[in-house]
């Protein structure tokens, strides 16, 4: 993934082979700590949505790397600090709920797709045509896209569940931020002061 500071990007895998990754209500609260742990330090998440078989998550990327210290091993190996791109952040993430839900499905192997997708959608020079249809992906063609993009892929996100007929409105699905921006929960996820700058709610 190529992504470079100050941009909106919209992050995105799915189960390898198009398999559930989300078993139970808990493994979706479960991978949102994870994202809380592995993607907020980085920047701020303007919309999300965990589907039975892949996410959604558009993120306001603030810093490329991080310093991180890594743990006292033994008393002869102390702790250090290193350096963790956002790239290696998201990689390990999906690496650590994959080994979660490993052991708890009694399997093995890969759970998502080799390569979450990080498609830049404010950048009126680079950005990459999101939503390409590919396994289960919608295509959105529209013009403008460095004004079009964050709000299409903002409604994009929210309306993925509708579309999937898991429910009948958006703000229905439980694992989304449609229900905070709806004021039906008090997400602590999303920035919701950041998203006004980019799209409407």
């Amino acid at each position: 993934m190529n992504i470079e500071k100050g941009y909106i990007y919209h992050i995105y895998n799915q189960g390898n082979n198009k398999q559930k990754i989300f078993f139970k209500r808990e493994n979706y609260l479960f991978f949102l700590k994870k994202i809380r742990t592995h993607i907020l330090p980085y920047g701020d998440v303007l919309a999300w949505c965990l589907m039975p078989n892949h996410f959604h998550l558009m993120v306001l990327v603030r810093e490329l790397e991080l310093s991180v210290k890594t743990h006292r091993v033994t008393q002869s190996h102390p702790v250090s600090t290193s350096t963790r791109s956002i790239n290696q952040s998201i990689a390990i993430m999906l690496r650590s709920y994959t080994r979660a839900i490993n052991k708890q499905e009694n399997s093995s192997g890969a759970l998502f797709r080799e390569g979450t997708k990080a498609e830049c959608i404010n950048s009126p020079n680079g950005i990459t045509p999101s939503f390409i249809s590919e396994s289960g992906i919608t295509k959105i063609n529209i013009k403008n896209p460095e004004k079009q993009y964050p709000q299409e892929c903002f409604n994009y996100i929210h309306h993925n569940p509708v579309k999937a007929r898991l429910v009948k409105n958006a703000v229905d699905w439980e694992f989304s931020s449609a229900m905070d921006y709806a004021a039906l929960r008090d997400g602590k996820l999303i920035n919701k002061v950041v998203v006004e700058e980019y799209v409407k709610i």
